[in-house]
Protein backbone atom coordinates (compact mmCIF):
# COMPACT_ATOMS: atom_id res chain seq x y z
CA UNK A 1 0.00 0.00 0.00
CA UNK A 2 1.21 3.49 -0.91
CA UNK A 3 -0.74 6.12 1.02
CA UNK A 4 -0.69 9.83 0.24
CA UNK A 5 -1.86 12.03 3.09
CA UNK A 6 -2.41 15.67 2.08
CA UNK A 7 0.72 15.65 -0.06
CA UNK A 8 1.71 18.83 -1.91
CA UNK A 9 4.71 19.53 -4.13
CA UNK A 10 5.41 22.64 -6.22
CA UNK A 11 8.67 23.49 -8.00
CA UNK A 12 10.18 27.00 -7.81
CA UNK A 13 9.15 27.61 -11.45
CA UNK A 14 5.52 27.23 -10.34
CA UNK A 15 4.81 23.80 -11.83
CA UNK A 16 2.66 21.66 -9.54
CA UNK A 17 3.22 17.93 -9.03
CA UNK A 18 0.77 17.36 -6.18
CA UNK A 19 -1.92 19.57 -4.72
CA UNK A 20 -3.06 18.36 -1.29
CA UNK A 21 -3.25 14.76 -2.58
CA UNK A 22 -4.93 12.14 -0.40
CA UNK A 23 -5.11 8.74 -2.08
CA UNK A 24 -4.32 5.07 -1.58
CA UNK A 25 -2.56 2.92 -4.21
CA UNK A 26 -2.91 -0.82 -3.44
CA UNK A 27 0.40 -2.61 -3.14
CA UNK A 28 -0.71 -5.80 -4.85
CA UNK A 29 -1.68 -4.28 -8.21
CA UNK A 30 0.23 -3.20 -11.28
CA UNK A 31 -0.91 0.41 -11.68
CA UNK A 32 -0.41 2.54 -14.78
CA UNK A 33 0.38 6.13 -13.79
CA UNK A 34 -1.17 8.32 -16.49
CA UNK A 35 -0.91 12.06 -17.08
CA UNK A 36 0.02 14.74 -19.57
CA UNK A 37 3.64 15.35 -20.51
CA UNK A 38 5.03 17.47 -17.71
CA UNK A 39 2.30 16.55 -15.25
CA UNK A 40 4.89 15.36 -12.74
CA UNK A 41 4.68 11.55 -13.07
CA UNK A 42 8.42 11.00 -12.71
CA UNK A 43 8.53 13.43 -9.78
CA UNK A 44 5.69 11.52 -8.12
CA UNK A 45 7.66 8.27 -8.46
CA UNK A 46 10.68 9.95 -6.93
CA UNK A 47 8.57 11.11 -3.97
CA UNK A 48 7.31 7.55 -3.46
CA UNK A 49 10.90 6.30 -3.62
CA UNK A 50 11.98 8.92 -1.07
CA UNK A 51 14.53 10.69 -3.29
CA UNK A 52 12.31 13.79 -3.56
CA UNK A 53 10.58 15.27 -0.54
CA UNK A 54 7.07 16.73 -0.69
CA UNK A 55 6.59 20.29 0.49
CA UNK A 56 3.80 19.17 2.81
CA UNK A 57 2.06 15.97 3.77
CA UNK A 58 3.21 12.40 4.16
CA UNK A 59 3.66 9.33 1.97
CA UNK A 60 3.56 6.05 3.91
CA UNK A 61 4.48 2.72 2.37
CA UNK A 62 3.75 -0.87 3.30
CA UNK A 63 6.48 -3.31 2.26
CA UNK A 64 9.69 -2.60 0.39
CA UNK A 65 9.46 -0.27 -2.59
CA UNK A 66 12.14 -0.08 -5.28
CA UNK A 67 13.95 2.99 -6.47
CA UNK A 68 12.65 4.06 -9.93
CA UNK A 69 13.61 1.01 -12.00
CA UNK A 70 16.43 1.76 -14.39
CA UNK A 71 17.68 4.79 -12.43
CA UNK A 72 21.41 5.16 -13.16
CA UNK A 73 22.30 8.04 -10.88
CA UNK A 74 23.53 5.88 -8.01
CA UNK A 75 26.32 4.20 -10.02
CA UNK A 76 29.81 5.36 -9.05
CA UNK A 77 31.53 6.23 -12.33
CA UNK A 78 35.00 5.11 -11.23
CA UNK A 79 33.86 1.68 -10.03
CA UNK A 80 33.29 -1.15 -12.44
CA UNK A 81 29.80 -2.34 -13.26
CA UNK A 82 30.43 -5.46 -11.17
CA UNK A 83 31.60 -3.43 -8.18
CA UNK A 84 28.54 -1.22 -8.42
CA UNK A 85 26.25 -4.24 -8.54
CA UNK A 86 27.86 -5.75 -5.46
CA UNK A 87 27.61 -2.42 -3.63
CA UNK A 88 23.85 -2.21 -4.33
CA UNK A 89 23.45 -5.83 -3.27
CA UNK A 90 25.11 -5.18 0.09
CA UNK A 91 22.88 -2.13 0.70
CA UNK A 92 19.73 -4.20 0.14
CA UNK A 93 21.01 -7.26 1.99
CA UNK A 94 20.85 -9.70 -0.94
CA UNK A 95 23.35 -12.31 -2.09
CA UNK A 96 25.84 -10.27 -4.11
CA UNK A 97 27.05 -13.25 -6.16
CA UNK A 98 23.49 -14.10 -7.22
CA UNK A 99 22.71 -10.47 -8.03
CA UNK A 100 25.88 -10.13 -10.11
CA UNK A 101 25.17 -13.37 -11.98
CA UNK A 102 21.67 -12.14 -12.81
CA UNK A 103 22.89 -8.70 -13.88
CA UNK A 104 25.65 -10.11 -16.06
CA UNK A 105 23.28 -12.50 -17.79
CA UNK A 106 20.52 -9.98 -18.28
CA UNK A 107 22.47 -6.86 -19.24
CA UNK A 108 24.81 -8.87 -21.52
CA UNK A 109 27.72 -6.44 -21.15
CA UNK A 110 30.38 -9.13 -21.49
CA UNK A 111 33.82 -8.16 -20.20
CA UNK A 112 32.69 -4.53 -20.00
CA UNK A 113 31.03 -5.41 -16.68
CA UNK A 114 34.54 -5.24 -15.18
CA UNK A 115 35.34 -1.79 -16.64
CA UNK A 116 34.55 1.56 -14.98
CA UNK A 117 30.98 2.72 -15.46
CA UNK A 118 32.26 6.07 -16.80
CA UNK A 119 33.33 4.18 -19.95
CA UNK A 120 29.77 2.91 -20.59
CA UNK A 121 27.40 4.31 -23.17
CA UNK A 122 24.02 5.58 -21.98
CA UNK A 123 22.40 2.40 -23.27
CA UNK A 124 24.87 0.16 -21.43
CA UNK A 125 24.26 1.99 -18.15
CA UNK A 126 20.51 1.75 -18.66
CA UNK A 127 20.68 -2.01 -19.33
CA UNK A 128 22.78 -2.58 -16.22
CA UNK A 129 20.53 -0.38 -14.08
CA UNK A 130 17.44 -2.27 -15.22
CA UNK A 131 19.13 -5.63 -14.57
CA UNK A 132 20.12 -4.62 -11.03
CA UNK A 133 16.59 -3.38 -10.35
CA UNK A 134 15.01 -6.63 -11.53
CA UNK A 135 17.60 -8.73 -9.68
CA UNK A 136 16.24 -7.60 -6.31
CA UNK A 137 12.79 -8.75 -5.22
CA UNK A 138 10.69 -5.80 -4.08
CA UNK A 139 7.09 -5.74 -2.87
CA UNK A 140 6.39 -2.82 -5.23
CA UNK A 141 8.40 -1.74 -8.26
CA UNK A 142 8.49 1.84 -9.53
CA UNK A 143 8.97 1.77 -13.31
CA UNK A 144 9.62 4.89 -15.41
CA UNK A 145 9.84 4.38 -19.20
CA UNK A 146 12.50 1.73 -18.69
CA UNK A 147 11.42 -0.73 -21.40
CA UNK A 148 12.06 1.88 -24.09
CA UNK A 149 15.79 1.23 -23.61
CA UNK A 150 17.84 -0.92 -25.98
CA UNK A 151 16.99 -2.83 -29.11
CA UNK A 152 13.78 -4.77 -29.78
CA UNK A 153 15.17 -7.99 -28.29
CA UNK A 154 16.19 -6.27 -25.04
CA UNK A 155 12.84 -4.46 -24.79
CA UNK A 156 11.03 -7.78 -25.23
CA UNK A 157 13.22 -9.40 -22.58
CA UNK A 158 12.64 -6.46 -20.23
CA UNK A 159 8.88 -6.65 -20.56
CA UNK A 160 8.96 -10.42 -19.98
CA UNK A 161 10.86 -10.09 -16.71
CA UNK A 162 8.56 -7.28 -15.59
CA UNK A 163 5.55 -9.51 -16.21
CA UNK A 164 7.23 -12.27 -14.20
CA UNK A 165 7.90 -9.91 -11.28
CA UNK A 166 4.28 -8.70 -11.35
CA UNK A 167 3.11 -12.25 -10.55
CA UNK A 168 4.28 -11.75 -6.96
CA UNK A 169 4.73 -7.98 -6.61
CA UNK A 170 2.91 -4.76 -7.32
CA UNK A 171 4.12 -1.86 -9.46
CA UNK A 172 3.51 1.73 -10.44
CA UNK A 173 4.40 2.11 -14.12
CA UNK A 174 4.96 5.22 -16.25
CA UNK A 175 5.18 4.72 -20.01
CA UNK A 176 4.17 6.45 -23.23
CA UNK A 177 3.37 3.01 -24.68
CA UNK A 178 -0.32 2.42 -24.05
CA UNK A 179 -0.18 -1.15 -25.46
CA UNK A 180 2.57 -2.02 -22.98
CA UNK A 181 0.59 -0.55 -20.08
CA UNK A 182 -2.42 -2.59 -21.14
CA UNK A 183 -0.30 -5.75 -21.19
CA UNK A 184 1.28 -5.08 -17.79
CA UNK A 185 -1.32 -3.26 -15.72
CA UNK A 186 -4.78 -3.95 -14.36
CA UNK A 187 -5.45 -0.61 -12.63
CA UNK A 188 -4.63 3.03 -13.25
CA UNK A 189 -4.00 6.33 -11.51
CA UNK A 190 -4.43 9.67 -13.29
CA UNK A 191 -2.32 12.69 -12.36
CA UNK A 192 -4.00 15.86 -13.61
CA UNK A 193 -3.44 19.39 -12.38
CA UNK A 194 -1.76 18.17 -9.20
CA UNK A 195 -4.64 15.82 -8.36
CA UNK A 196 -4.17 12.05 -8.22
CA UNK A 197 -7.14 9.72 -8.72
CA UNK A 198 -6.95 5.93 -8.47
CA UNK A 199 -9.10 3.70 -10.69
CA UNK A 200 -9.34 -0.06 -9.97
CA UNK A 201 -10.17 -0.59 -13.66
CA UNK A 202 -7.39 0.34 -16.10
CA UNK A 203 -9.76 1.03 -18.99
CA UNK A 204 -11.63 3.60 -16.92
CA UNK A 205 -8.36 5.34 -16.08
CA UNK A 206 -7.38 5.40 -19.76
CA UNK A 207 -10.73 6.93 -20.74
CA UNK A 208 -10.31 9.69 -18.13
CA UNK A 209 -6.73 10.33 -19.25
CA UNK A 210 -7.72 10.53 -22.93
CA UNK A 211 -10.56 12.91 -22.06
CA UNK A 212 -8.09 15.11 -20.18
CA UNK A 213 -5.81 15.22 -23.23
CA UNK A 214 -8.66 16.63 -25.30
CA UNK A 215 -9.11 19.58 -22.92
CA UNK A 216 -6.87 22.48 -22.00
CA UNK A 217 -5.06 22.07 -18.67
CA UNK A 218 -6.23 24.25 -15.82
CA UNK A 219 -4.11 27.39 -15.34
CA UNK A 220 -1.76 27.37 -12.33
CA UNK A 221 -3.46 28.61 -9.21
CA UNK A 222 -6.92 27.52 -10.37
Amino acid sequence: MIRFQQVSKRYPNGSVVARDVTADLPGNRCIALLGRNGAGKSSLLRMIAGSLRPDRGRISITGQVSWPVGFQGSFHPDLSGAQNVRFVGRIYGVDTDELLDFAMGFAALGRQIHHPVRTYSTGMKARLAFAVSMGIRFDTYLVDEVVSVGDAAFREKSEAVLIDRMSTSGAVVVSHSMPMLQRLCTAGAVLEGGNLTYYPNLNEAILVHERNLRTEPEPEGA
